[in-house]
């Protein structure tokens, strides 16, 4: 096993996600260890989200609840600021990671002197069955070629998710506070850390998304929304440029 040397946090934003979070926290605290924190933060759940997490009565866990919704980019920032360690994960509330995720990703960070490695998934059902689903898979080689991945992320062509990420806390001088009507955290993370080129991709599987009737829905976006989404991604790099370079 990995000598991790140094502790870690994993950010888990819950909404509602009362029906899958026990399985998803049993994942996730099979991968810590004693010094690592999980922080949830619960974003204003009608249902008993908090509650399915505090029953585990972990010392290591840690849940906020918030006092009103703020969506999960806000969610995210907010708990990427209340992370205690150097290196943190993201974690979605329907998911399941696979055991060594921790290693393997923490193994990528060190050895390509990453701030952001991100990885590939599977993809199950809502009873835990595997299933294939459309994707945009990373691959290695890919991980210096760095306008071409923001290229990729403004095409909508290529498979960041936040869920499968861990990042160093030096990439948080680039990364935080989030612009102002950013669409999505993970793509702008994966941005930030491809223009400061510590970006890594692990090809292999390190935990299944859940594809169920809250999160598989296609939107069919029209004209002006897809203009809007470029206009905000543009606005976006140029933050990100700024504060690269200036």
């Amino acid at each position: 096993m990995l000598d991790r040397r140094e502790p870690i946090s994993v950010c888990l934003a819950v909404y509602n996600g009362a029906a899958y979070l026990r399985s998803q926290v049993e994942s996730i605290l099979a991968e810590l260890d004693a010094e690592d924190e999980l922080l949830a933060w619960d974003d204003c759940s009608t249902d008993d989200s908090a509650a399915v997490i505090e029953r585990f009565a972990d010392p290591r866990i840690v849940v906020h609840r918030g006092l009103r919704n703020q969506g999960v980019n806000r969610t995210f920032e907010s708990l990427l600021g209340l992370a205690r360690h150097n290196l943190i994960f993201m974690a979605d509330q329907d998911d399941v990671w696979l055991p060594g995720r921790v290693d393997a990703m923490i193994g990528g960070l060190q050895t390509n002197q990453a701030w952001l490695v991100s990885s590939n998934t599977g993809f199950i059902d809502n009873h835990g069955s595997q299933i294939n689903h459309e994707n945009f898979p990373l691959r290695a080689p890919d991980s210096n070629r760095c306008w071409n991945n923001i290229a990729a992320i403004f095409r909508g062509r290529i498979g960041y998710y936040g869920c499968a990420m861990v990042l160093r806390r030096q990439l948080f001088g680039l990364v935080l506070p989030f612009p102002r009507g950013m669409e999505s955290h993970d793509l702008w993370i994966a941005m930030c850390a491809n223009l400061a080129g510590r970006n890594c991709h692990l090809e292999c599987d390190t935990l299944n998304r859940r594809i169920h009737g809250e999160n598989a829905s296609v939107i069919s976006r029209s004209f002006y929304s897809k203009i809007r989404s470029r206009l905000i991604f543009s606005y976006s790099l140029l933050v990100a440029l700024a504060r690269r370079f200036f």
